[in-house]
């Protein structure tokens, strides 16, 4: 495998670990942690290569053709070439996983077509496609022969296209029809959605809606209102994805916590309420989930 500390190699990155789990032909996956906390934004780089990157945990900001986004663990982003990208690091670490994909591999994916030809996309991915993006990364962990390392990128990147272009339009695209003419609202409302995302992400699993709303500065309903234009989900439904997320990362560790502490960490009422909920999103109870994203 190749791996490296320091800066990717090939951009001007904040620094970070990442490491290269499989390159068969045309296509790569590797998996990326930034560990330093910066405030300021990165130098621009040129991005060279169609990539995919999917949230794992942590969260960071990025600027992408001048346009300012929020990324954490249900960040699902396709860029091209050409694009130009900055980021910035306020809340500390992050952990990623990225896809790289020559135009050819596109060229012959079903709808891999409308990637080459437009823009990319930003949005957030569901419970489902992220399972199955960790326990890709698990089962590249625990090894795969070139045969099979090639079979399961190529299907899972084809998930993954069927994902995007099954969504007509990226998240908060009727955000402009919504403010039509107002661009400068419709830039309060991007900042409104992702600030409240943010005091998700560093606060606990149990803060009220209306403490979220306090902290941002709004009321309940314009904050509930304006989340769902810009973002296309309700908080709560985000809300739930995001503890899903976190709760799947500790069930990857190899520490046989007791169910009952990952599920009082994360908010939940009990080990049932745990159980439930994850059954409900991802199809699975929590014992399962530790089988099968646990790599050690």
């Amino acid at each position: 495998m190749t791996e490296g500390v320091g800066s990717d190699p090939r951009r001007t990155t904040t620094p970070c670990r990442w490491r290269v789990l499989g390159h068969p032909a045309g296509i790569s996956l590797s998996e990326v942690r930034c560990g330093v906390e910066k405030r300021g934004w990165t130098a621009p780089t040129v991005l060279l290569r169609h990539e995919v990157n999917l949230g794992w945990s942590g969260a960071y900001r990025r600027r992408i053709n001048g346009r300012t986004t929020f990324s954490d663990a249900t960040s699902l982003l396709l860029t091209r070439p050409g694009d130009e990208m900055q980021v910035s690091h306020p809340l500390g670490c992050d952990t990623f996983t990225r896809l790289e994909i020559e135009p050819a591999v596109l060229a012959e994916h079903r709808g891999g077509a409308r990637w080459l030809a437009t823009a990319g996309w930003d949005g957030t991915s569901d419970t489902a496609l992220d399972l199955a993006h960790r326990m890709l990364v698990t089962e590249f962990r625990r090894g795969l022969d070139p045969f099979e390392m090639a079979e399961r990128l190529h299907g899972f990147l084809g998930r993954v296209l069927d994902f995007v272009n099954g969504r007509a339009e990226p998240p908060g695209a009727d955000l402009g029809r919504v403010v039509n003419r107002r661009p400068a609202t419709a830039a309060a409302h991007r900042r409104l959605a992702d600030r409240a995302r943010e005091v998700l992400m560093v606060r606990d699993f149990s803060l009220t809606l209306d403490q979220v709303a306090r902290e941002v500065g709004a009321s309940p309903h314009h904050l509930s209102r304006v989340f769902q234009r810009v973002t296309g989900s309700s908080l709560t439904a985000y809300r739930n994805r995001l503890r899903v997320r976190a709760v799947l990362d500790t069930l990857a560790e190899a520490d046989d916590r007791p169910l009952r502490a990952v599920a009082a960490e994360h908010g939940f009422a009990d080990q049932a309420h745990l159980t439930r909920v994850l059954r409900e999103h991802v199809g699975h109870p929590p014992a399962r989930l530790r089988r099968l994203l646990t790599h050690d």
